[in-house]
């Protein structure tokens, strides 16, 4: 297999290399145009991490509200325990009677206490990140060397088809101007000839075929990415709620019949905020996928361009399969949009918990329900 090699793009010049060929930088400025900068787009990618700081500085909306249920609490709380304490059901224990003020002080720092807790999973997620980042720079390069072998191939098909149009035309004319005397002889010996260059020229009509290819792909790309977009949606959504309405639950974790609902925070609020970290673990093993694939399908291309006329036979049958694309790079586009969606059960493998999974399933039926309805309405 073929080595490629991504170099950075500047102002000027054709810095993107594979093969020794080039890629014009205006073809690279159309492609992204078209279909966006890189296979997830960058200016996507950028806003929703814009968005999470956006939306986590509203951290202190009901700060002042838990602040009097955690004073209320607290005094409910010391009357349970004095009263067990007077009463002889227990001994005189200090250690009890401070954790009200600890969890009251968590709420007082509660900005402080976010940062906090975020920092395992943020180291987790920028490792990841650097790692995606990196294999997404050779899977771009890959993926615009690939579409401009696609139109290369695409224009020489084109170019096949016009000589055989040309060839068609010349043979009809000189059929019907032959000799009367001989039209029977030539007949036969004609149509010998005549009729693989009429079955060729069906064969490489193309135009329709790079259209069926360039939406399969478009439509397949885009279903990657609006799975990436809908994980990190709905962890800028489930960890925004869980920050704005946390305070409560510190709160009412101060009666002792609610005492654990604290702890349960803290493990989904560090399992949604692993959905970054695994989201871009992810897609790095996905774009390895990506990578094999364009490799193996910009050599088949390089094949078919470079030694269009040793390779007749191949490029013919290429042409009649349907569409311009050997289907391995959408199948693996099809496959990262899949695995995408396994970022939320996969972060309850590190930190078990049950809330995130079925808020996650409550979307995806309330999805599924919309869905039907929408296609009843249609029907």
């Amino acid at each position: 297999m073929q080595t490629f090699e991504y170099l950075s793009f500047t102002g000027t010049g054709v810095l993107l290399q594979a093969a020794g060929a080039t890629v014009p930088k205006s073809f690279k400025d159309t492609l992204d145009f078209l279909q966006g900068m890189g296979v997830y787009e960058d200016g996507m990618m950028h806003y929703l991490r814009e968005l999470r700081k956006f939306v986590w500085a509203e951290y202190d909306n009901f700060i002042a509200d838990a602040q009097a249920l955690a004073a209320i609490f607290t005094l409910i709380y010391f009357g349970l325990k004095s009263y067990e304490m007077i009463s002889g059901d227990r001994k005189l224990e200090i250690m009890p009677l401070l954790r009200p003020f600890g969890l009251a002080m968590i709420i007082f720092w509660w900005g402080a206490f976010i940062k906090l807790i975020t920092v395992p999973t943020d180291l987790i997620a920028a490792h990841t990140e650097e790692m995606f980042d990196e294999s997404q720079m050779l899977v771009n390069g890959l993926r615009i060397e690939r579409a401009y072998l696609m139109v290369q191939l695409s224009d020489q098909l084109l170019k096949v088809q016009a000589e055989t149009e040309v060839a068609k035309h010349e043979a009809d004319t000189w059929y019907e101007n032959a000799w009367e005397s001989v039209r029977s002889s030539v007949k036969e010996g004609f149509s010998e000839v005549w009729n693989p260059i009429v079955e060729l020229r069906n064969r490489m009509q193309v135009g329709l075929q790079l259209l069926l290819a360039s939406l399969l792909e478009t439509v397949a790309i885009w279903l990657l990415r609006c799975s990436v977009y809908l994980i990190f949606m709905l962890q800028i959504i489930f960890s925004t709620i869980l920050i704005i309405l946390g305070p409560f639950s510190v709160a009412i974790s101060i009666l002792p019949a609610f005492r654990d609902s604290f702890t349960t925070w803290i493990a989904r609020f560090i399992s949604v905020n692993l959905y970054s970290g695994i989201a871009y673990l992810v897609l790095f093993v996905a774009s390895l996928f990506q990578q094999y694939a364009l490799e193996a399908e910009i050599t088949r291309y390089t094949d078919l361009v470079d030694h269009s006329g040793a390779n007749m036979a191949k490029l013919a049958a290429f042409a009649g399969n349907g569409i311009l694309s050997f289907g391995m790079v959408i199948g693996t586009f099809v496959l990262g949009a899949l695995t995408m969606l396994t970022v939320p059960s996969i972060s309850t493998w590190v930190v078990s918990t049950s809330g995130v999974t079925s808020a996650i399933s409550t979307v995806a039926r309330g999805a599924s329900t919309m869905s039907r309805s929408f296609i009843s309405f249609i029907r």
